[in-house]
C-alpha cells in the first residue's frame, strides 16, 4: 500500500521534522521507553484525495466535543510507541487521523491503524483552543526534560513566577527565546481531565507548561519550535544546577538587566498569534 507521504513533499517534510525531533528527545534522555507525546496539525497540507481517503479504523470517540476541529487532520504519535522507534519509522509508530464532522470523534486514515497516544484528548483540546484564538501554532509536544522535572520537586519553584524568574536570570537567551516563561501545574494524575484543564489554563499565558514531578507540554509553530522552547528552558535549568553544584546559589541576572533585555528586544508579554 502506498504511503500517504508519497507525492506530498510538504507533508513528508513535516513528518521528517517530527522524526528528527523525536531523535533529539531520545538522545537527551527526555523520552524513556514510550514516554512523551506529539501531535501536529497538518490540515493545511490535506489535498482532496487525502480528504476522501477511507478510514483504516474508527470512528473513535474523543470524549468531548471540540467545535473548532471538525474536518481537521493531525499526525499523532502512537500509544505505547517509543520515540526512538518513531525517529526511524514515523509512519509505523504514529498515524494521520481525521476529525469527524461531529467534532467528537476521529478516524485513522494512514498509513497503518496505529492508535494515537492515550493523551490525544488533551492534545486535541489544546489544538482546539489554539484554533479558536486564531493562533498560528500547529504543534504540541509532551516530554520529560530531566532538569525541569527535577526543579519541580523543590517547593520553592512551584510558587507562581519563581521558576520563570530563576530561569530567565541564568542567561539572556532564555529570556529572548522563551519570553513567556514557564507555567506550573501542580501534580495531577497523568491523563486525567483535571490535568488537561489545568494545562489548558496555563497555555493561555505560556508556551511551555511544567507538570509537577512529571514533564512538560509545549506548543509552537511547528514541532521544532515547540522543542526549542523546551530546550532553551532546560538549558537554563542545567546552568542553575551546575552553579548550585559548585556550592552556592547563583546570582543570576538582576531585575534591571532582565527588563533591559525585554525592552531592547521588544519581547512579548503575552502570546502572539
Amino acid at each position: 500500500m502506498q504511503s500517504i507521504l508519497e507525492n506530498r513533499p510538504r507533508l513528508r517534510a513535516v513528518i521528517d521534522e517530527v522524526a528528527e525531533v523525536t531523535g533529539y528527545l531520545w538522545q537527551k534522555g527526555w523520552a524513556e521507553r514510550n514516554g512523551g507525546n506529539i501531535t501536529v496539525n497538518v490540515t493545511e497540507l490535506a489535498d482532496e484525495a487525502m480528504r476522501e481517503m477511507p478510514a483504516l479504523a474508527g470512528p473513535f470517540q474523543i470524549g468531548k466535543t471540540l467545535p473548532c476541529l471538525g474536518g481537521t487532520f493531525f499526525y499523532a504519535k502512537g500509544t505505547g510507541k517509543r520515540m526512538r522507534d518513531l525517529a526511524r519509522r514515523p509512519m509505523q509508530n504514529g498515524a494521520v487521523i481525521r476529525i469527524c464532522p461531529d467534532c467528537a470523534s476521529y478516524e485513522i486514515i494512514a498509513d497503518e491503524p496505529v492508535m494515537p497516544t492515550s493523551e490525544l484528548p488533551s492534545h486535541l483540546e489544546l489544538q482546539n483552543y489554539l484554533l479558536s484564538t486564531g493562533s498560528s501554532y500547529r504543534a504540541t509536544l509532551h516530554t520529560h526534560p530531566i532538569e525541569l522535572v527535577a526543579m519541580s520537586h523543590i517547593k520553592r519553584f512551584l510558587r507562581p513566577g519563581e521558576m520563570t524568574r530563576v530561569l530567565w536570570s541564568m542567561i539572556p537567551e532564555t529570556l529572548a527565546f522563551a519570553p513567556l516563561g514557564i507555567g506550573i501545574v501542580p501534580y495531577q494524575l497523568p491523563g486525567s481531565l483535571r490535568l488537561a484543564e489545568a494545562t489548558l489554563e496555563q497555555i493561555k499565558t505560556h508556551d511551555v507548561v511544567l507538570w509537577e514531578k512529571h514533564g512538560t507540554v509545549a506548543v509552537g509553530l511547528d514541532i521544532m519550535d515547540a522543542f526549542d522552547q523546551t530546550d532553551v528552558l532546560c538549558k537554563a535549568a542545567n546552568i542553575y544546577m551546575c552553579a548550585r553544584a559548585m556550592g552556592s546559589e547563583p546570582d543570576g541576572m538582576t531585575e534591571e538587566a532582565i527588563r533591559e533585555v525585554q525592552e531592547v528586544f521588544k519581547l512579548p508579554k503575552k502570546r502572539e498569534k
